[in-house]
């Protein structure tokens, strides 16, 4: 199934049976990332066929920040309740993938500016050294790596709407509230940002290269500041012939 993409004067090709998972699968148990000193995730079964039951069926005790990838709107900081389900409206947008190695365990605008695109309304950032330990790592207490407010400001400015990455949080694991870099490209509280989305959580395999994409996130239709949910990336190519071999 190919699609065509008319972005800013631009024609792009796509092919929509070929996307590319960039979330974190969540079972029940440890064998999940985990952030911020909080549970893991448990799935209760209420009805269970191994044990009888006409149908399986579980209790699911999560945290959207927590447990895996998840997407945030700026109810995260409100004290109106604001939901990600009222926020994410529009489910696609042009992005730019780019892997940045952090110096002093910090993202700075300068790592992200040389590598930027300035044509993207979405950008997915995969940390260096990349490895299948972001599937299950305990980030608690571990001093996380995380984005300069300045960066976020900067992305705001640049118009940048979504804004995905491999890490628990845009912001330090300790920071006494600040929670700058939610602010800053949120621009909380000054003129709050209602459609602007923070992607948290998710891995970007070896496989997959930087570029240009169609970006895809999906969520529950949940009435909370976050959800758990599914980005997907799909390569984006001028030449249509590409995707018929």
């Amino acid at each position: 199934m190919h699609t065509i993409i008319e972005w800013k004067d631009k024609k792009f090709y796509a092919d929509l049976s070929k996307p590319l998972d960039i979330s974190i699968p969540m079972q029940s148990g440890e064998n999940n990332p985990n952030a911020y000193h909080i549970q893991s995730p448990t799935f209760e079964p209420i009805l269970s066929v191994a044990k009888g039951g006409s149908v399986n069926c579980e209790n699911l005790f999560i945290n959207a920040h927590a447990n895996g990838t998840h997407t945030e709107c700026v109810g995260h900081l409100s004290k109106k309740k604001i939901t990600i389900n009222q926020s994410l409206k529009q489910f696609f947008s042009i992005a730019q993938l780019i892997s940045v190695e952090a110096e002093n365990n910090i993202i700075t605008k300068k790592d992200v500016s040389k590598l930027f695109d300035e044509s993207v309304e979405s950008l997915v950032i995969r940390t260096l050294p990349n490895g299948n330990n972001k599937l299950t790592k305990k980030y608690s207490g571990n001093n996380p790596t995380y984005l300069a407010a300045d960066l976020c400001l900067w992305l705001r400015e640049k118009n940048i709407k979504h804004l995905l990455i491999d890490l628990p949080s845009v912001d330090a694991e300790e920071d006494g509230g600040k929670l700058a870099a939610h602010r800053a490209f949120w621009n909380y509280p000054e003129q709050p940002r209602m459609d602007a989305t923070i992607t948290e959580m998710i891995f970007v395999d070896d496989k997959i290269e930087d570029g240009m994409y169609l970006l895809n996130i999906q969520i529950a239709s949940i009435e909370s500041d976050a959800s758990p949910s599914k980005p997907l990336l799909y390569k984006l190519k001028m030449d249509p012939d590409s995707y018929r071999d």
